[in-house]
């Protein structure tokens, strides 16, 4: 690949495959910024990864990806503060990171505006979350960053075989809810302790998380800052009625519920894997840091 070349990370299941057809009216856009397209072969994450990676060290013009917050997260790992542009073609179930920037949410359109802020040598900016682990292994993020309930529900989903689709997400989210404890949070932002027992944890650039859930409402993915929520213990009915109150963002007028914001959050807590983008990043403790301006967004 060479500098003249538009390298495209697209998942065709993306949206449970409702965008599939799409793809090379995606390509036809992409191509009126005069640049070539080319795809990227990859058939896992893992194989996402290694394209964008091998695609960033041959000097592609920009990177973009075409699904939803798990290709985003895949092709983060790339771009994150490096020079290459990246764009979003939304075209998954969800698409907190294109909602969260400003991204166009028809895939078309997005492409469109990929394609011109190429032929214009435009970008924006955009913040992104750095998770380092004990290890020393390095993540990067682009919405949010689940550790409390909905991070042990995702860890359930993905332990169970059946069913497939979004009824496993839902059977797990009751077998969890029934099994709800509070944990103890070692929590740090900035230096200062702010130790916690609760149940719900999320850290983040942008606001929503889980298709549309604004778990951290007002969240600039511009102003250098990790949001921070949390929530000190509560019964199951408690939780559940809050839950709904997440598409708005008004869970924060709860008494229960805490906001904070900070540039580097420390966090622990025993038996609990960290969710971002969705994604499982592994095991607490990790810190995050935000690091501004770490992806020139093209939109």
């Amino acid at each position: 690949m060479t500098h003249n070349t538009i390298a495209v990370l697209a998942n065709p299941s993306a949206g449970r495959g409702r965008h599939r057809g799409l793809l090379p009216a995606v390509v036809e856009r992409l191509g009126t910024s005069g640049l070539v397209v080319q795809l990227l072969d990859a058939r896992t994450a893992e194989e996402a990864e290694k394209a964008s990676h091998r695609a960033v060290a041959e000097g592609v013009a920009a990177l973009v990806a075409v699904g939803g917050d798990g290709t985003v997260h895949q092709a983060l790992q790339a771009v994150a503060g490096r020079d290459v542009p990246f764009g979003v073609v939304p075209a998954g179930t969800g698409n907190d990171f294109a909602a969260g920037t400003g991204v166009p949410l028809s895939p078309l359109k997005a492409a469109e505006a990929v394609a011109a802020a190429l032929t214009n040598g435009s970008d924006h900016r955009i913040d992104l979350g750095r998770i380092e682990g004990t290890d020393g292994e390095v993540r990067w993020f682009g919405a949010v960053l689940a550790a409390g309930f909905d991070a042990i529900v995702n860890e359930r989903a993905n332990q169970m075989r059946w069913p497939r689709g979004p009824r496993r997400y839902d059977i797990a989210i009751a077998l969890e809810m029934a099994r709800l404890k509070p944990r103890v949070y070692a929590l740090e932002l900035d230096g200062v302790d702010r130790g916690f027992e609760g149940v719900l944890v999320a850290i983040g650039v942008c606001e929503s998380y889980g298709g549309g859930m604004r778990i951290l409402p007002g969240a600039d993915p511009t102003d250098g800052l990790l949001d921070v929520v949390v929530a000190a213990p509560m019964s199951r009915f408690k939780l559940a009625t809050l839950r709904p109150r997440l598409i708005k963002g008004t869970h924060i007028t709860d008494p229960l519920v805490t906001t904070y914001r900070a540039r580097e959050v420390r966090i622990h807590a025993d038996d609990i894997v960290g969710y971002a983008d969705g994604e499982r990043t592994g095991p607490l403790p990790v810190t995050i840091t935000c690091v501004p301006g770490a992806v020139r967004l093209l939109k």
